[in-house]
């Protein structure tokens, strides 16, 4: 169905245009298990700018038996919704809508800095033993294809640390590097949170640099200030279930008790692949 022409008279935000542009697919992006479509969001009659963004079909997705109610695109559209609740800002903007293959998830694009600077770090990278970069933790020590040893190291970054408390909240499953993308902005955005918020403990992430350590007051206090009684459970209730969102309310209150992150000692720890 077409979406409503508007008056170019008026400026819309790209939340609008998200909501309302037509889609055009651009490509498919091949490295994400699920179809996944890199797509441009536009509005008739309008000067607003297109709006780059991510389309994740219900119809593309695989069945997971370890998740098995809901979609992976109304989870995605959850963990966004806590993530807004919290006032963090880590998932990029979410909805749940129609496109080209069907209802699915649409998340804004992160525009990324063109060039990094020569010889610095990724937010999460590989060094060599001893030669850990200043402002760098280390996470574990292991091999890469060559049979060389490396060690998986991530910033010591403040938000990359509120990462880590969210991603312990959502009960994030899948926290690889390649997930943790720094925008053009300045700011540090998580993506791909369809394995998120089961009743289960599944905590596997590759931010295990701070554990161990306490969560600092700033944080606590948007934990503190998260209300899961009214209509955010609701809106969650929509797309996983009422367990999941006990579960939900669960951890937050356990952090509360006990505001010290946890430490890898767990099954499967690390996502595989890392990155």
């Amino acid at each position: 169905m077409r979406p409503p022409e508007v008056d170019g008279s008026h400026t819309c935000t790209p939340e609008t245009v998200l909501r309302d542009g037509e889609l055009t697919v651009l490509g498919r992006i091949r490295s994400a298990s699920n179809a996944t479509f890199l797509c441009e969001a536009a509005l008739a009659s309008s000067d607003e700018e297109p709006v780059t963004c991510v389309y994740k079909p219900v119809a593309g997705e695989q069945p997971l038996w370890d998740f098995p109610d809901g979609t992976l695109a109304g989870r995605e559209y959850a963990t966004y919704l806590l993530s807004s609740a919290l006032g963090w800002n880590i998932v990029p903007h979410t909805i749940i809508r129609d496109g080209p293959a069907g209802p699915g998830m649409l998340q804004r694009w992160v525009d990324m800095p063109e060039e990094e600077p020569e010889g610095d770090a990724e937010l999460v990278d590989l060094c060599q033993p001893g030669r850990l970069p200043a402002g760098y933790l280390p996470v574990l020590q292991a091999y890469d294809y060559r049979g060389d040893e490396v060690v998986l190291i991530h910033a010591d970054d403040p938000q990359l640390r509120r990462m880590a408390v969210f991603d312990l909240l959502a009960n994030n499953a899948d926290r690889k590097g390649g997930h943790i993308l720094r925008g053009e902005d300045g700011a540090v955005y998580g993506v791909d949170h369809g394995l998120c918020l089961h009743v289960e403990d599944k905590l596997r992430t590759v931010l295990w640099g701070w554990a161990g350590q306490t969560v600092d007051e700033a944080t606590l206090d948007s934990v503190r200030a998260l209300d899961l009684d009214g209509g955010l459970a609701e809106r969650l209730g929509e797309h996983i279930t009422a367990a999941e969102v006990d579960a939900l309310r669960d951890r937050v209150d356990a952090l509360l008790r006990d505001p010290v992150l946890p430490g890898p000692d767990r099954r499967r720890p690390i996502p595989w692949p890392a990155f």
